[in-house]
């Protein structure tokens, strides 16, 4: 039974029937990979930017921006792109879509995330940490807080709002126009309870100490207000809640008709509501309510339905998400999708047909395709095509969308199709015209099954020339983290790992049962113990790789940074009887160590649960330890703090073990746009040389 096993699996990596004429194909050469030379291997593909109508698209040229008529193809140029506001030199800059400027601000305190309103008459923003708005024609300020401090903040976000509940794009930013621009919704934060973390600088003579409110797992929160003021100032009214209870408050959503719809939870994350907040007293009214027995993730979008005919929501409870319609009420009135796949999100909504437009992976779990689904009669159809990853802008009005489709051995395609899933027109191809001549190292998409019995989607990338007879060092890549799958059947051509290809190393990224690939049912295995069934996963993965006659067993390496440096931590100490190598960035190395709201999300509290973060801290399997790790952390990192690496450190210190540390001094969380990432690329390439390849480093990189 192996034997065939293993047999398959190589006809499937195409080892048995490689092609006669690949002698007469070329390698990509150093230039090609390193230096960008030209390979003709991809071309271009148009820069389209979004939907400017239902029958226009954007495309930007040569860095100005067109709306494409979709039947035509005739393009003029889309002034409204111009229109725009910015911080520059602390003051706000207006440009109109003329692309005249004025300056609306003089002060010599900065302004931070400037937003139009939707009528463009305003500009909100917040300044030391109180809000205000600016009106465009008359220059005339509005200041609707006026008690902000070093730890209260109005429309600024409190740390871990920021990182985990409004998120990283927002830039902070935590207050949300009305619809009519009549109001202002904003949140209220007060740290002055949250434990201070020090993040220390070295620079200068005597460096200096950033303070960061940030809560770990089981400290105390900001405590969070939610108020609606009018854009013409005056007094704010307070959503009707405690502020002193154990709670989160997620993102609002503006109705069309001017109601502010509030999401809350409790602390242990299990029960989330929706209430109708009333703008005039702050009384609440409750419009939805889930609980799970693991935990519930927030609501990024619903579609709210015009004349009080319900809401469509997005909920995974039945361990698969998926479409509810609820009326006014919250009483349910139709599940619309229903099946053992997910639904991403919703994308348009088409009032007049009653269809929804949502994408989803139900075909694979490794693709994405576009569907609607009729409210009315239930129908859902499947509006792309093919064996592809389909990455899709949708209209407005869902009468047409663009798709960017491929798959691992197809170049990706972008096509404008319609409501129908016709195609109109193809609009380019990346593929070039001399990808035929070249020798190309493309991941094949693979499974694995777990040791209870899961089948979950891998894949794996083959050396180009292998030999019979000789053993290759495999490098796996991985995240780790829950719903963040990394495997997908999606073109990926990755010039680097066309040169490890080169050079002779297996490449593998696994996705493990938490990534999404088996919806929230397999999410919840990992509630009160993280990183253990992933570990094991990962395990049972290349337990299956090291049984192949070609790979070197004592050279098998894993990487991954944030939570894919945790996973590698948790392999080279837990899993250290599979993996000898591991290259551990920015880790988690102790769930005490991370924030509180995504900690206990999947953790609950230190103290609900002691024995859960003991058992998934790497620290408690260091006497396993026998391989060799890199770490590697930013000295400034404000998401996972280095405290995390140097408690791991320095217990590989007190236990006598050998292991490489790098830290990048004033380094935030990745370093991925600095001028360290060169530094800390070249190091890991190093490390692959030496250990996994036994090869001098090439002294041209």
């Amino acid at each position: 039974m192996q034997l065939r096993h293993v047999t398959s699996c190589l006809a499937a990596l195409g080892l048995l029937s490689a092609p006669l004429c690949a002698q007469d194909k070329k390698d990509l050469t150093f230039d090609q990979i390193w230096k960008n030379a030209p390979s003709g291997i991809t071309q271009p593909l148009p820069n389209i930017s979004g939907w400017a109508d239902d029958t226009h698209y954007i495309e930007v040229r040569n860095g100005k921006s067109y709306q494409v008529d979709v039947k035509t193809g005739a393009a003029s140029e889309y002034s409204k792109a111009g229109i725009s506001v910015a911080v520059q030199n602390h003051d706000i800059i207006y440009t109109a879509a003329d692309g005249t400027t004025s300056q609306l601000t003089n002060d010599t305190l900065t302004e931070k995330n400037p937003t139009l309103s939707p009528d463009g008459k305003y500009v909100a923003f917040t300044r030391h940490n109180d809000l205000y708005s600016v009106e465009i024609a008359t220059k005339k300020e509005t200041r609707y807080t006026s008690d902000a401090s070093e730890v209260v903040y109005n429309g600024y976000a409190s740390w871990v709002y920021y990182e985990e509940i409004l998120g990283r794009p927002t830039r902070y930013r935590a207050f949300w126009w009305s619809p009519d621009s009549r109001y202002l919704a904003y949140m209220r934060f007060d740290d002055s309870q949250v434990p201070v973390f020090p993040i220390y600088s070295e620079k200068g003579q005597h460096g200096y100490t950033e303070n960061t409110r940030y809560p770990k797992a089981g400290d105390k929160n900001p405590e969070v207000k939610v108020g609606v003021v009018p854009v013409s100032g005056g007094t704010t009214t307070w959503a009707a809640f405690d502020e002193k209870a154990d709670q989160y408050f997620g993102t609002p959503f503006w109705t069309s008709d001017n109601h502010l719809w509030l999401q809350w939870m409790n602390r242990g994350q299990d029960n989330l509501k929706l209430y109708d907040i009333n703008l005039s007293t702050g009384a609440k009214k409750e419009v939805y309510d889930e609980k799970q027995a693991t935990w519930i993730d927030w609501k990024d979008g619903m579609t709210i339905l015009d004349k009080g005919r319900g809401f469509i929501i997005e909920s995974d409870k039945t361990g698969w998400s998926h479409l509810y319609w609820y009326n006014m009420d919250g009483s349910l009135k139709k599940q619309l999708t229903s099946g053992n796949w997910t639904v991403n999100y919703t994308v348009a909504f088409d009032a007049k047909q009653e269809n929804i437009y949502f994408v989803a992976r139900k075909e694979a779990s490794t693709r994405t395709d576009l569907y609607k689904v009729n409210m009315n009669s239930g129908a859902i159809t499947r509006l792309t095509f093919g064996d592809y990853f389909h990455a899709t802008a949708v209209s407005p009005h869902g009468d047409y969308f663009i798709s960017a489709y491929s798959n691992l051995a197809t170049p990706t395609r972008i096509a404008l199709m319609d409501n129908k899933g016709k195609v109109v027109r193809e609009l380019g191809n990346s593929k070039g015209d001399q990808i035929a001549s070249y020798n190309l190292a493309l991941p094949k998409l693979m499974s694995y099954t777990t040791r209870d019995g899961l089948t979950l989607p891998m894949t794996v990338t083959m050396p180009l020339h292998m030999q019979e007879g000789k053993k290759y060092p495999v490098l796996i890549s991985i995240y780790g983290g829950p719903n963040a799958g990394t495997v997908y059947d999606r073109w990926n051509l990755n010039l680097t790992s066309q040169w490890w290809a080169e050079k002779g190393v297996i490449q593998v990224v696994i996705d493990n049962r938490s990534s999404g690939q088996l919806g929230k049912m397999g999410m919840n295995y990992i509630h009160r113990k993280t990183g253990i069934y992933e570990i094991e996963d990962y395990m049972d993965a290349t337990k299956w790789l090291r049984s192949l006659n070609y790979v070197d067993t004592n050279k098998v390496c894993i990487t991954g940074g944030s939570f894919g440096g945790y996973m590698t931590c948790m392999a080279l100490t837990y899993g250290a009887s599979v993996f000898n190598y591991g290259m551990a960035n920015y880790s988690v190395t102790d769930w005490q160590l991370y924030d509180s709201h995504y900690t206990e999300r999947y953790m609950d509290s230190p103290a609900e649960n002691p024995e859960g973060y003991r058992i998934t801290s790497p620290m408690h399997y260091l006497d396993r330890y026998k391989g060799l790790i890199r770490i590697t952390h930013g000295t400034m990192d404000d998401n996972v703090h280095i405290q995390n690496s140097i408690q791991l450190v320095n217990m590989l210190e007190d236990m006598n073990k050998h292991f490489e540390f790098m830290v990048y001094p004033g380094e935030r969380h990745g370093w991925r746009t600095s001028i360290k990432n060169r530094h800390s690329d070249m190091e890991m390439y190093r490390f692959i040389y030496r250990y996994l390849l036994e090869e001098p480093f090439p002294a041209d990189l």
